[in-house]
């Protein structure tokens, strides 16, 4: 049986056969049109902790068949699309109430002589340097619309670029909605002389750089060389640029927005925007740095101040339930966003869920406690185990987690942050 293309033939032209099943074609269109899904990576953080007490499965019942504590209950429907993962930390944190800084880097804030605040990459950006090259966006930040980042510490979004510089986020449902699917209606040739205009720039910038560059000390070189770096990324973002000049946005497979929200339902929206982005493939990495001080709190009906909530130890009573009402629904909403995440189909009839490896949770414990972050792994994406409450040895990095997930969606990297390897009790 050949399994080449027909040809049927005349003195003027030869015209191709459609794929008849009697000549060897059956199925092969219905294939071609399955391939496989593209892979997706996801960082949920959120700041000021969880209720100690309350949130964490009990580390003496490991494995499928724990009971699953009061802060997870909304998440009950999906026991067995999930695992709780206990025992990580980043080493060097030291920051009480930075629950998103260091989350995605492990990184010593005072690993730079003389300077009071470092940061290196975000597992993400590391994803996205590699699994972004073919999407319109490499990656999308999402962050808080009040622009508060109260018990997340400093930053723009939880990305950090390979300089350890802050990555901006789209931090309002509206516009997220609008840069993702809305056209931009300036004329191509407008743009592509904006984009030269804006290269011109940078050829001039880079030149009188390298000037300056001669007869400068080391620390001084150093600092430069982190500006040469700075220009490259923006040589890189204008090159993404052009090469999707003229290339129409995706219909929204969503309603656009209301504007105004805040709190619970802003991300509940958020989480809409960041399936339709995975639905119309314009990325395959997202983090959201999400609400979970005051602008959540008052959504939700909540009158204590969110310092004081995260400090309920010393005073339970209010605080406490005030701490208790915050998990329980951050973990309905997750629970939403898994309910949603299982019910959209992908072209070859997996659902989204089977295609995501997204991570919960924050570098901050409760209070100004820093090991044993809350780490919540889920979807199929990554080849993670799912179902269970998985306690690691104590103080094992969260690096090791993040390299483990990088890994499974595909990207190569040796290691991450802190990493000292693959978290092998994560591993299906």
């Amino acid at each position: 049986m050949k399994t080449r293309r027909h040809i049927l033939k005349s003195s003027t032209a030869m015209i191709a056969l459609p794929a008849l099943e009697s000549l060897g074609f059956r199925r092969f269109a219905s294939a071609a049109a399955a391939a496989a899904p593209p892979k997706r990576l996801v960082f949920l953080g959120f700041g000021w902790g969880v209720t100690d007490e309350t949130w964490f499965p009990d580390i003496k019942t490991p494995g499928p068949d724990y009971e699953l504590p009061v802060g997870l209950k909304p998440l009950g429907r999906h026991k067995k699309d999930f695992s709780v993962v206990q025992g990580l930390w980043n080493k060097y944190s030291v920051e009480g109430h930075a629950g998103s800084t260091w989350w995605l880097s492990g990184a010593n804030k005072f690993a730079q002589p003389g300077q009071t605040m470092h940061n290196s990459i975000s597992a993400d950006q590391v994803a996205a340097e590699q699994l972004g090259v073919n999407t319109r966006f490499s990656s999308i930040q999402l962050d808080d619309s009040s622009g508060k980042s109260g018990g997340h510490g400093p930053g723009l979004s939880l990305a950090w670029d390979r300089n350890g510089k802050p990555v901006a986020a789209f931090n309002d449902p509206v516009k997220a909605y609008h840069r993702l699917f809305s056209s931009d209606e300036t004329p191509i040739d407008v743009q592509k002389a904006r984009l030269a205009e804006e290269r011109s720039v940078l050829d001039t910038v880079l030149e009188n750089a390298k000037s300056l560059q001669r007869g400068l000390g080391k620390d001084d070189n150093e600092k430069l060389n982190e500006y040469f770096q700075s220009i490259r990324d923006i040589e890189t973002r204008l090159s993404k640029e052009e090469k999707w000049i003229g290339v129409s946005r995706p219909d929204a497979p969503i309603d656009e927005p209301r504007s105004g929200l805040q709190g619970k339902e802003e991300i509940r929206l958020m989480y809409d925007i960041l399936i339709a982005a995975f639905q119309t493939d314009s990325t395959r990495v997202i983090t959201y740095r999400q609400p979970g001080g005051q602008t959540l709190l008052d959504s939700i009906g909540i009158n204590v101040h969110e310092h004081d909530m995260s400090h309920y130890i010393t005073t339970k009573g209010e605080k406490l339930a005030a701490s208790q009402k915050r998990d329980l629904t951050q973990s309905e909403l997750l629970a939403g966003l898994i309910d949603k995440l299982k019910a959209t189909k992908e072209a070859d009839g997996s659902r989204l869920f089977d295609n995501v490896a997204l991570a919960y949770g924050s570098n901050i414990r409760t209070g100004h406690h820093l090991t044993n972050c809350p780490t919540i792994l889920t979807g199929g994406g990554a080849g993670v185990k799912l179902g269970e409450n998985i306690v690691v040895p104590h103080n094992t990095p969260l690096c090791n987690a993040w390299l483990t997930m990088l890994h499974g969606v595909g990207v190569e990297a040796e290691r991450h942050g802190d990493s000292t390897g693959v978290l092998k009790q994560i591993i299906a």
